[in-house]
This record gives C-alpha cells, sequence and structure tokens, in this order.
C-alpha cells in the first residue's frame, strides 16, 4: 500500500529487534521498538533527517513507537537487506528502486539512462503518475512503501585512470555498478566491463584497483570520501536515483491507525527537507570535491544518449518495461526515447 495519511490500514505482527546504531529511548519501554536500515553514512542528510524523524514519531506516539536507525549497511548489503525487509527482520528500508527492481522489475524504471534532464523533471514525475505507478508495483510485491521518495541525486562517473569526456572513454573501462541488471545494462552498451559490487565495498574495490572507476552521485563521493581512491570525475548525469521507504507489510499492519499516521507524515516530510539539503549541497559539492583533488569534466548528454540508442539501449528497455510503463516514463518527461 502507498503511505499517506489517507491510506492507513490495520493488520497484525512485528519484525525482531537488534542492537541499535542511532536510538532515542523513550522515558519507559516502547510498545513498538522497530528498525530502519540503509546504505548512506552517518552524516549523509538521509540520516540526519530520518534521527529528527525518529525524535518527531517518538513525540507524537507519546513514547509508545520506538524507532532504531542502523546506516551504513550495519545489517548487511542491500540485497541481503532486502531480503531481510521481506522476512521481518527488519521492518523498514531505504532503497533505491534500481537495486530493488531485483524483486520488482519495473520499479528501476526512473533509472533509465539520461531519461531526465533535470530535477524540475524529476520531481514533477516521481511526485506524479510515475511515482505512483512505481508504487503500485511494489505494493503488488507485498510491500509497503512511502508516498514521497527521498533523493539520492544525478550520478556522475569517476575513474582513477583517464577523465571520460566521450562513449569511447567507457570502451573496456572496469566500473563498479550496483547489484542490478539496468546498470548493468547500461554500462555494457557503451562497451564498457561493469562489475556489480555492493556499496559497503566499493571504496576498497577501487583502493585495490578490482575496478578503475564508479559512478555516484556527488553527495555520496562526498561522504563516502571516494577522492582517496579515484582521481577524475565526469559530469555525466547519467541517471538519477533516489531511495523508496520500505516497509514490512505485516509490520506495518501491527501498528495502531494513529501510530502509521505519525510514521508516514514524518517519513513523508523528511524526505521533502531531505530534498532540500541534497538540493543545497549540489551547490557547493563540486567545489568541495575539487578542493580534495577531484579533476573534473563536463560532459555532452546527447552523445551519450545517442550512442545508448544506437546500441540498441532504449529498444530493450522498452521491451523489457512493457508498452505501458514505457509510455508512463515518456510522458513523464515529456519526450520519446525509443
Amino acid at each position: 500500500m502507498t503511505i499517506t495519511r489517507r491510506t492507513i490500514m490495520l493488520g497484525a505482527a512485528a519484525g525482531a529487534l537488534a542492537t541499535p546504531f542511532i536510538r532515542v529511548r523513550p522515558a519507559m519501554a516502547a510498545e513498538f521498538s522497530y528498525k530502519v536500515a540503509n546504505n548512506q553514512p552517518l552524516d549523509h542528510p538521509s540520516n540526519v533527517r530520518l534521527a529528527e524523524a525518529q525524535k518527531a514519531i517518538l513525540e507524537a506516539t507519546g513514547g509508545r513507537f520506538d524507532l532504531q536507525i542502523f546506516p551504513s549497511n550495519q545489517l548487511g548489503a542491500d540485497t541481503d537487506v532486502l531480503g531481510q525487509l521481506r522476512s521481518g527482520g527488519v521492518e523498514f528500508f531505504q532503497l533505491s528502486p534500481i537495486i530493488l527492481s531485483t524483486l520488482v522489475p519495473n520499479a528501476s524504471i526512473n533509472g533509465v539512462g539520461f531519461a531526465f534532464p533535470d530535477y524540475d523533471t524529476v520531481w514533477k514525475a516521481m511526485d506524479g503518475e510515475l511515482g505512483a505507478y512505481e508504487r503500485g508495483q511494489i505494493e503488488g510485491a507485498g510491500l509497503v512503501v512511502m508516498e514521497k521518495i527521498w533523493d539520492n541525486g544525478f550520478r556522475q562517473i569517476t575513474s582513477s585512470t583517464k577523465p571520460i569526456t566521450a562513449p569511447a572513454d567507457l570502451e573496456g573501462f572496469k566500473i563498479r555498478v550496483p547489484v542490478s541488471p539496468l546498470w548493468t545494462s547500461l554500462f555494457t552498451a557503451f562497451g564498457s566491463a561493469p562489475a556489480s559490487i555492493n556499496f559497503a565495498e566499493v571504496y576498497t574495490a577501487l583502493q585495490t584497483g578490482i575496478v578503475d572507476g564508479q559512478e555516484n552521485p556527488l553527495a555520496i563521493m562526498k561522504v563516502a570520501k571516494l577522492w582517496e581512491v579515484q582521481k577524475y570525475c565526469s559530469m555525466t548525469n547519467h541517471m538519477w536515483d533516489g531511495f523508496w521507504m520500505l516497509g514490512n507489510r505485516r509490520a506495518w499492519n501491527a501498528l495502531p491507525e494513529d501510530v502509521q499516521a505519525a510514521v508516514a507524515d514524518n517519513f513523508n516530510a523528511a524526505a521533502l527537507k531531505q530534498r532540500e539539503d541534497i538540493a543545497a549541497m549540489n551547490a557547493t559539492l563540486k567545489t568541495d570535491l575539487e578542493t580534495q583533488g577531484f579533476v573534473f569534466n563536463d560532459a555532452d548528454p546527447k552523445a551519450f544518449e545517442d550512442k545508448l540508442r544506437e546500441a540498441g539501449f532504449y529498444a530493450e528497455w522498452k521491451k523489457t518495461y512493457g508498452d505501458e510503463a514505457w509510455a508512463i516514463l515518456e510522458a513523464a518527461i515529456g519526450r520519446q526515447l525509443a
């Protein structure tokens, strides 16, 4: 079910507990003690705003709902925690829809290469019909999903060997990608050698030369200190990605309606604040990362998009997602890709 104040439902059962990393203890034992996990470092805006939501929910529920936050893949790699979410070992999980596509294939449609030209287009789509379509797909897989998606950002390519200025620079390039068919397909179309590696292992993979580069939003590069193991950063903006706040349905249905409302309202409000934080960070991130040693270059997105079209990338994924989903995507971005 898509979670807003208007779509609260009742039910039964909650998940297991574990030692928290971030916890605001209620004055008395909470009636409900749930976990939320993500792969982002503690000082990323997602966890800063999540900690605020944690306190707000505790207050709004009179201490009845105790949320424990586990950042930085503390409970395991993304694919492992997704399994824990489904089984009830963790009650909430912030996850990229593109990684979620290992369970919900069409959830990744927002990640089609070079689909979004700017943030105005992103939020119109994800707060509109495209986001509603994805949430419907997620609900169909048996998960709860909050209404507002959190921002991860436009993704850029870094390298330890050379700047990426044109599609030809990606030929034979060993690049880390998240565990998702869409990412692998994108860089295979460029003639790269993509390696699917969970984020918890990225720094080491770059440091040891298992891969020559990676791609992520600048905010992730900053908090993960990737300049220590990379030199060049190419502003390709090749993909926009976010984080859906997912929930275990049995654990969600175990909450009384007023607690559900407090949790949903504060999660969605935190998502909107986190988007503003990322926007503010983006205004200074390039300069900040340059001072740390990154060498930046711009890239012409049209050249990369043309290469994907020539390689049959868009035609392949239109067939994979289906005509209905593809039509929703193209309507959301206001142009045809395939």
